[in-house]
């Protein structure tokens, strides 16, 4: 995929927590755990999010993190440019510098117009949505058997 590890490791993340919406915190063990994703790695994304104010972290033996506002009002969009940066979606697919309409790249004119249907795809979904399909088990964020 074009999103980087970290990115897709952010996304999941942040995924589980808003499916644990009933809960206060959630521990970043857990969701190590349950997404088979590394703790030290995990906990260095989440601070970015925290850094971001999508998520808010709180420490000790109840500690965790939790989103700072209504899943419905996060969209994944804003998951992603948090971790990949706002100009994300306006980089070049070869990674050149100044890759514009009239300084093409050999796949400008095909990319460009894909960018924009993945940003709007990721613009238009929530977290609310994509956990509610996760709790009614018809998608997975993980290889391993998670139970939501």
């Amino acid at each position: 995929m074009i999103l980087s590890k970290t990115c897709d490791y952010g996304l999941r993340a942040v995924l589980y927590v808003a499916t644990c919406l009933d809960r206060e915190y959630i521990s970043i063990g857990e969701i190590s755990e349950k997404l088979n994703i590394s703790f030290h790695f995990l906990t260095k994304i989440l601070q970015k999010l925290t850094d971001k104010n999508l998520l808010i972290s709180f420490r000790g033996p109840k500690g965790g993190v939790k989103l700072t506002r209504p899943a419905g009002t996060i969209t994944l969009l804003e998951i992603i440019q948090a971790i990949e940066g706002p100009d994300f979606f306006d980089k070049c697919l070869l990674g050149l510098e100044k890759c514009k309409d009239d300084n093409q790249c050999p796949l400008h004119q095909h990319w460009s117009p894909l960018r924009l249907q993945l940003k709007n795809l990721f613009q238009q979904n929530t977290l609310e949505t994509m956990a509610e399909m996760l709790k009614t088990n018809q998608f997975r964020i993980t290889d391993l058997t998670v139970r939501f």
